[in-house]
């Protein structure tokens, strides 16, 4: 029962996609239908990309690229807006989680350094503010655009042009508010230098490339994975076991409940009558008590207005500390550090990110 406590606890979201999808199996039994419930093509790349990421991250090139931007920094206030721009354009390609889950752990480092748990917490918020502003930019920075993008069938012209101007805004924001960070001196921790194994790097950047052209349909999604396995086999077998299998289980469980209410007309029809030109603000909201991935899932099935539900699922990633599991990452990390002050980290993480979420829906309605 302890582990059983701790897994729930580890993996809320997936528990809940696995139980939501369960009980409405006693509403519509399992039949051939169920077939087309899985967006096979969204698992197939998304495991992929996690493979190649994992790839990378394992050979240490994200620590040589982190190391090579820190030399450049010489204050608190630079340390803090490099580190916050390292996480918004390295989220465009990675995922934000993935980008929090490789500079997190790093800012605590370097700031444990130099001894600032005040400048800290504010730059591990701006960071996960950073990371979630920066995915929101392309198909492949969060597991729901990459949903919505194949759902829809967008293209790269119209998912930027959607997702520019908040995403130019919420920079802007987010990187004025570094000048809160003291301009005391300090400096990167001295590490050594790693020999980055020249076959794998071009392996798993190669798997990350044939990544990028299924996303944009220039393969079929099935060569990204003869690619992944291809690059497990070639360069390290336990790859594939880095890849996150609960975020692909929690993708069938809330297939399985969504496909399962929609064939639910009295259901359908409710949810098709109040998401019908509140597509923005249903996404910003739902968010914010299930998180953005199981909104943007659950929602699709009601909506034509592709574009307007990404806006709002990808927005509705600020706000609460649940509204993106990237965010529930960054705070995993940090409460773990010895010096954590958790009460003040969730003052100051609610007060920037619902400042964002407010900024960010103002801006969306202004322009329509």
């Amino acid at each position: 029962m302890t582990g059983l406590r701790k897994y729930i606890k580890a993996q809320p979201v997936l528990v809940i996609s696995l139980l939501l999808a369960a009980a409405t199996m006693f509403i519509i039994p399992p039949d051939k239908e169920y077939i087309g419930y899985c967006n096979r093509t969204v698992l197939i790349e998304l495991f992929a990309l996690m493979a190649a990421v994992a790839g990378l991250r394992s050979i240490g090139i994200f620590d040589k690229l982190t190391k090579v931007l820190l030399s450049k920094t010489g204050t608190v206030r630079r340390l803090g807006a490099v580190l916050t721009l390292i996480c918004f354009f390295s989220a465009m390609l990675v995922t934000n989680d993935v980008a929090l889950i490789t500079f997190v752990p790093l800012t605590l480092l370097i700031f444990g350094s130099i001894n600032d748990s005040k400048s800290l917490i504010l730059t591990v918020v701006l960071e996960t503010a950073a990371s979630n502003l920066g995915s929101m930019m392309t198909p492949v920075g969060n597991p729901q655009n990459l949903f919505l993008y194949d759902k829809y069938g967008l293209t790269a012209m119209t998912f930027l042009k959607t997702m520019l101007p908040v995403g130019v805004v919420g920079l802007a924001a987010v990187m004025g508010l570094t000048l809160l960070l003291p301009k005391d001196k300090c400096k990167a921790p001295e590490s050594k230098d790693t020999e980055i194994p020249k076959l794998k790097a071009a392996v798993y950047t190669g798997l990350f490339l044939v990544c990028i052209a299924a996303v944009f349909r220039l393969i079929p999604d099935w060569g990204c994975l003869i690619a992944a396995v291809a690059a497990a086999v070639i360069c390290d077998i336990k790859l594939l076991g880095k890849v996150d299998y609960a975020l692909l289980a929690t993708f069938v469980g809330f297939f399985v409940f969504v496909g399962n209410i929609a064939r639910i007309e009295a259901v359908s029809d409710f949810f098709s009558r109040i998401l019908t030109g509140r597509e923005l603000i249903s996404g910003a909201l739902l968010s914010q008590v299930i998180s953005n991935v199981p909104a943007a899932v659950m929602l699709a099935e009601f909506t034509d207005n592709g574009t307007q539900l990404l806006l709002g699922v990808d927005i509705g990633g600020f706000g609460t500390l649940i509204a993106s599991l990237a965010s529930l990452i960054s705070f995993q990390i940090y409460r773990k550090d010895k010096n954590a002050q958790t009460g003040r980290y969730f003052a100051v993480f609610s007060v920037i990110n619902f400042a964002l979420l407010a900024l960010l829906l103002g801006v969306q309605f202004l322009i329509g």
